[in-house]
């Protein structure tokens, strides 16, 4: 069972966390786990002596959980639930500046944080900017690989991380996610391009927030 980001607050009251043990000794529950916004959230989530994951945006493009999240959790073996793996598609490699979506689609109503936090939608990454260095991104990727079996594979390779959880609205993709798995690990080289194309594009944007 998680919780599928609650209210800052909830991570700090203990009250929340005394009645999900309560659920676990009742055998209501085998495990909980929480989904969070933020690295600070993660944290505190991490220092609850019971907690089994944390569900945590983590892609090419949201590289801050690595540097505190991902080693806390491994020191106090929390499993690791990467989500928007593929930054809502940009890191699919498919979209261009024109690209659009409809007006039911977040896309499209929260590239701004119109409806909910805005990190939920391009990982909080300016939608012409994310375009720009995801291509940079596909050049990283060997002949071959899709953009986005490279992307997920730099999730894989990631220490502490358990699973990837990419959406899939037809059954060739969700093929295609899955093969990701079989991709080699990453280079040296990559992963520090990887790093670069963070670095130079997309860390301004969301390298403070989140």
């Amino acid at each position: 069972m998680q919780l599928h980001c609650p209210p800052s607050p909830v991570y700090s009251t203990d009250a929340v966390f005394d009645a999900l043990d309560a659920l676990v000794a009742d055998g209501v529950t085998k495990a909980y786990g929480v989904s969070v916004e933020t690295v600070d959230e993660a944290l505190a989530a991490i220092g609850r002596p019971h907690l089994a994951t944390v569900q945590i945006i983590l892609n090419a493009f949201r590289l801050k959980p690595l540097d505190r999240v991902l080693p806390a959790a491994r020191s106090a073996g929390v499993g690791i639930i990467a989500r928007v793996p593929l930054a809502s598609g940009l890191l699919s490699g498919t979209y261009d500046a024109d690209t659009t979506f409809g007006p039911d689609d977040h896309r499209s109503y929260n590239r701004h944080g119109e409806a909910f936090d805005v990190g939920e939608t391009f990982s909080g990454v300016p939608f012409e900017i994310g375009v720009q260095a995801a291509k940079e991104i596909a050049t990283l990727a060997p002949g071959g690989v899709p953009t986005a079996a490279f992307a997920l594979r730099w999730i894989v390779d990631q220490p502490g991380v358990s699973v990837v959880i990419p959406g899939a609205r037809t059954p060739d993709q969700a093929r295609a996610n899955a093969a990701a798995a079989d991709v080699a690990p990453l280079t040296r080289n990559q992963q520090d391009g990887v790093r670069r194309v963070y670095d130079e594009r997309i860390r301004e944007y969301v390298g403070d927030r989140w």
